[in-house]
């Protein structure tokens, strides 16, 4: 039995590798189960992005540029460099004239500068969540505050949020570096987070922040991605029951990573993270009975199918959904994609994937 999310990604399958070999039902005490957690898999956000560059696609034909990774999934990657996408990391590497879409993890004004210079027709497929933070970092600098951005170095939500306030701006890793940070003396100091953090890391980190300083505020609405949030509450709720927790997405996305930790945290006996079925190894399942699968907020819910029919394989065919919170959260397109050809307004523009 496979339950979708509603949120089906309109990419194709050829390029999902399949096992060498089946995997082998192992003996167990009482009988296999897989609990689906849910909410799983695309957020309104991710959903945006990806259908922002099937629209560049259609609407200007190949290549396409997108700087960085549209979203942190290799498959997504795979599947529209195969249509003709072709990713860069810096604007530099895109022919003057061409089309190019900044990913869903945003840009810094630099970069929206340095696509102009070059003569480049940017469509901005940044999630309007991530843009909410930039328009806080621009707001509270302006206001004299110094931010402290709890957030990941290197990653490029980071980056393009830095950029938006770089004088104004410390980094705080985690809550160990919250212990050691130097920001500058003043009494303005507010913190600002990465939407897709771990929610109790984060604070955690705060809770440690505001003991060195009691002045600190915070944010008007909490920065951390509704998808993000609701993804880690439904892995909390099924976590102890589970013997293995198999979270489908990829390395680099950091809410996937997250779940892992969490599942952890709140009681799985074993969790692991895996791009595709494929990459279940067959001594996992050793004296399992339950496993929860889940999927990062980047992830298209054809992997978690091929991970539940892989999984049936080994005899794990009785599959329950829990469902923690219903999400119908939708965002209309980069304005550069909301008319046709012909300059009229195009309806499915206006929402996700399922308006279309």
């Amino acid at each position: 039995m496979t339950i979708s999310n509603g949120n089906e990604s309109l990419l194709g399958t050829p390029l999902i590798p399949s096992r060498l070999a089946p995997l082998k039902e192992e003996p167990t005490k009482g009988s296999k189960r897989i609990i689906l957690a849910a909410p799983r898999g695309y957020c309104a956000g991710v959903d945006r992005a990806v259908i922002a560059v099937e629209k560049a696609l259609e609407r200007f034909g190949a290549p396409i540029y997108v700087r960085k990774q549209i979203v942190h999934n290799i498959h997504v990657v795979r599947e529209l460099e195969s249509r003709g996408v072709i990713f860069v990391d810096e604007v530099a590497e895109v022919p003057t004239g061409s089309n190019i879409v900044f990913s869903a993890h945003g840009v810094s004004p630099m970069v929206v500068q340095q696509a102009a210079d070059r003569e480049l027709n940017a469509i901005d497929a940044t999630c309007p969540l991530v843009t909410k933070v930039h328009r806080e970092a621009v707001r509270f600098s302006g206001q004299d505050y110094h931010i402290l951005l709890i957030g990941h170095e290197g990653h490029e939500e980071v980056e393009g949020t830095m950029g938006h306030a770089p004088e104004h701006t410390t980094l705080v890793n985690d809550p160990d570096e919250a212990e050691r940070i130097t920001p500058p003396e003043t009494e303005n100091l507010i913190w600002l987070s990465q939407t897709t953090l771990s929610v109790d890391e984060t604070m955690e980190t705060v809770r440690r922040l505001r003991e060195r300083f009691p002045h600190l505020k915070d944010p008007p609405s909490d920065d951390i991605c509704y998808a993000t949030q609701n993804r880690q509450v439904a892995i909390k709720k099924i976590a102890a029951e589970c013997d293995l927790v198999i979270v489908v997405g990829s390395p680099n996305s950091s809410n996937s990573v997250r779940l892992v930790e969490v599942a952890l945290e709140y009681g799985a006996r074993a969790a692991y993270r895996v791009d595709y079925a494929s990459e279940i190894e067959q001594e996992w399942l050793v004296g399992v009975e339950t496993i929860g699968v889940t999927s990062g907020a980047s992830v298209p819910e054809v992997l978690v199918d091929h991970t539940l029919a892989d999984l049936a394989e080994a005899g794990f065919t009785e599959v329950s959904e829990v469902r923690t919170a219903e999400e119908d959260l939708q965002f209309s397109l980069p304005k550069e994609l909301r008319r046709d050809a012909s300059g009229e307004i195009d309806a499915a523009t206006i929402g996700g994937r399922n308006r279309r």
